[in-house]
């Protein structure tokens, strides 16, 4: 099969998504889609909410991503597996030899893309941004990794305001094999004058989505509230489609060891949105991205005298992980054999994510130039 005819659509823009179609830009014909303008860089979103010189930043365009291929602004709406092709919302069809689904999950306020250009998006961030100066109480449910780092970017925004986090277990962090994290992030906080509440579940009182209660019933409520309570696989679209027997009762796509569609040798789902059993953060998805590229190129390369084996993919339960609390303080979480066995604090958190949120990697990841003049992006990053 020649390079022209190598034809490998993408469906989502995400790390995953850039990370594979970046990979196979060489040797295929790429076509990413995705319903936004530019890659979002959702680790930078917290921060943009809460501080103007941020407002911008997560936006990378994708001009500079594939150099043969092309991107897409447009969403896919049906998948016609006997005939390779993808139907599209406008009414076109497009061919593939190789799809792969990398739609990722929607994150709940302020961790979200809102409407499909950077202009919209941004007057979402600036509206969380007056918000969070305005407020006298601010309350964030949920005490995993971005519940802490938004009580810390809420605090630093407004030292003045009372800054809540509740969360329904026991400890903070609660993903990690150990109780470690969670009591250092517990500490840190409690140190800068955030209140912790843990064992507390909130959830909607009979009066609507406004008024909230623990449960016990007593009412907890804020000037600003924030859920950062999980994510929801973005596989509405294939349910839409009449592909639901993809997916997992969780709505997570079934994949198997080398991380193609249950009973579709061609089509492959990466990242946030398969039911792989590992921690859904970027290193995953990147990882991921990366064992599919090498399955795809086996794929292409069957049955020449090149063609080698598909590998299986290992999933990492527990990987690497830093948490942010503000960009001058933050804890990273080294494991060992599935089992957090090491918590480094702020120095090394500071170097490897706090201060620039991962932006000068994943900009070198799309081929794109600093944000702006590089004296502004230094301004805010050094």
């Amino acid at each position: 099969m020649t390079t022209s005819a190598r034809r490998v659509v993408v469906v989502g823009g995400g790390y995953a998504g850039i990370k594979l179609a970046r990979g196979l830009d060489e040797i295929a014909q790429v076509t990413l889609i995705d319903l936004k303008e530019v890659f979002f860089h959702r680790i930078a979103s917290l921060r943009a909410s809460t501080d103007p010189a941020w407002t911008h930043a997560p936006f990378i365009p994708y001009d500079r991503l594939l150099d043969r291929g092309q991107v897409l602004l447009n969403k896919v709406v049906g998948i016609r597996t006997a005939e390779r092709e993808v139907v599209l919302a406008t009414g076109d069809v497009l061919a593939y030899d190789v799809l792969v689904i990398a739609t990722g999950a929607d994150y709940q306020e302020p961790a979200r893309f809102t409407g499909t250009t950077v202009e919209e998006a941004a007057r979402a961030f600036r509206s969380h941004q007056q918000r969070a100066v305005r407020a006298r109480s601010a309350l964030v449910i949920g005490g995993g990794p971005s519940g802490v780092e938004l009580s810390a970017e809420l605090r630093r925004a407004n030292p003045a305001a009372t800054v809540t986090l509740a969360h329904s277990g026991p400890h903070l962090l609660a993903d990690h094999h150990s109780a470690r994290p969670g009591r250092r992030a517990q500490a840190w906080l409690e140190a800068h004058d955030v209140r912790v509440q843990l064992n507390t579940l909130v959830s909607s009182a009979g009066g609507g989505p406004s008024r909230l209660q623990d449960q016990a019933g007593n009412s907890v409520g804020a000037d600003l509230v924030f859920w950062t309570t999980g994510t929801t696989p973005n596989t509405l679209w294939l349910r839409l489609a009449g592909l639901g027997g993809w997916l997992t009762p969780g709505g997570h796509v079934k994949v198997d060891d080398h991380l193609r569609v249950v009973g579709q040798r061609d089509i492959f789902a990466i990242g946030d949105v398969n039911d792989v059993a590992e921690a859904k953060v970027t290193p995953s998805a990147l990882a991921q991205g990366d064992a599919a590229v090498h399955n795809i190129q086996e794929y292409f390369a069957r049955g020449s005298k090149h063609g080698g084996e598909a590998r299986p993919y290992r999933p990492a339960p527990v990987r690497i992980h830093s948490v942010p609390f503000g960009p001058e303080a933050g804890l990273t979480v080294l494991p060992f054999h599935g089992r957090d066995t090491a918590v480094l604090g702020s120095r090394v958190t500071v170097n490897v994510k706090s201060r620039n949120l991962m932006l000068p990697h994943v900009r070198g990841l799309l081929k794109s130039p600093p944000h702006g003049d590089l004296a502004h992006e230094e301004s805010v990053h050094s």
